[in-house]
């Protein structure tokens, strides 16, 4: 077993101390007195052990504190990009995916679930290939949608902020090429079948992409911040039925 840096250099520090200890019984003995040489020995002994605490334990501390808060800046800015454009995007390749009875259920998130769902959704997207019917999209509209927000996807992809979240970062580069290929064509109401393959291509890989980084959103979102999750579950891109309106359950 390989041992991390922060053990090797723990094992050295006390091995320093036993030595050193083992050093003064070995001159002095166990004498009683305190005298300056004792001092000396016992000062040399504790001096590995407070560097360990000091450079181990207390960094290891502020790097807790240090993921903690990028974590919080990470997804703040996760949850501005669906606020933005994500979960409308996502509503847009949902409606257009024949398939997507056989997985909706799995997607109607819920305040009663637990990680053990959100890790099991997860998985099963991860092996699942979404499908998507370039026809039900109007793809003028798209390209309307996705240039209005070129700056903003830019803008994320510059993150520093989001360097650390290699998957979602690969979501941001797939929407951004989506949004190049539409940007490059001319007239998009006349495509030949072909590119409507190529594009059918670069739409699927977005919404293979961005589902799994919703779901992981949202249960950031109901683990933090429940009042900005109730809002993001009433509002389902994948939910027909979604509405941000409250409505009053039926008996009361």
């Amino acid at each position: 077993m390989k041992l991390k840096w922060e053990t090797k250099l723990g094992i050295v520090l006390i091995s320093i101390t036993i030595i050193i200890y083992g050093t003064k019984f070995l001159i002095i003995g166990d004498a009683g007195e305190s005298n300056t040489l004792t001092y000396i020995f016992n000062a040399l002994g504790f001096l590995p052990i407070n560097v360990l605490l000091v450079t181990i334990i207390l960094n290891q501390l502020l790097a807790v504190r240090s993921r903690r808060e990028r974590l919080q800046k990470m997804n703040m800015v996760i949850g501005v990009f669906f606020s933005e454009i994500g979960s409308h995007l996502l509503k847009i390749l949902s409606d257009a995916d024949p398939d997507l009875d056989t997985i909706r259920g799995d997607l109607l998130i819920r305040d009663s679930w637990t990680d053990r769902e959100f890790d099991t959704i997860i998985a099963t997207l991860k092996g699942f290939r979404q499908t998507i019917q370039i026809g039900r999209i109007n793809l003028i509209e798209l390209h309307t949608m996705l240039a209005g927000h070129r700056d903003f996807l830019l803008r994320l992809l510059e993150n520093p902020v989001l360097l650390e979240h290699a998957t979602f970062t690969e979501s941001l580069r797939a929407v951004f090429h989506l949004s190049e290929e539409l940007e490059s064509r001319g007239d998009l109401s006349a495509l030949p079948d072909s590119d409507l393959a190529h594009l059918a291509t670069d739409l699927r890989r977005v919404y293979d992409l961005l589902t799994p980084e919703w779901v992981e959103y949202m249960r950031y979102q109901k683990t933090h911040y429940p009042y900005l999750f109730s809002l993001a579950m009433r509002k389902n891109p994948f939910d027909d039925n979604a509405s941000p309106i409250i409505q009053q359950e039926k008996g009361i």
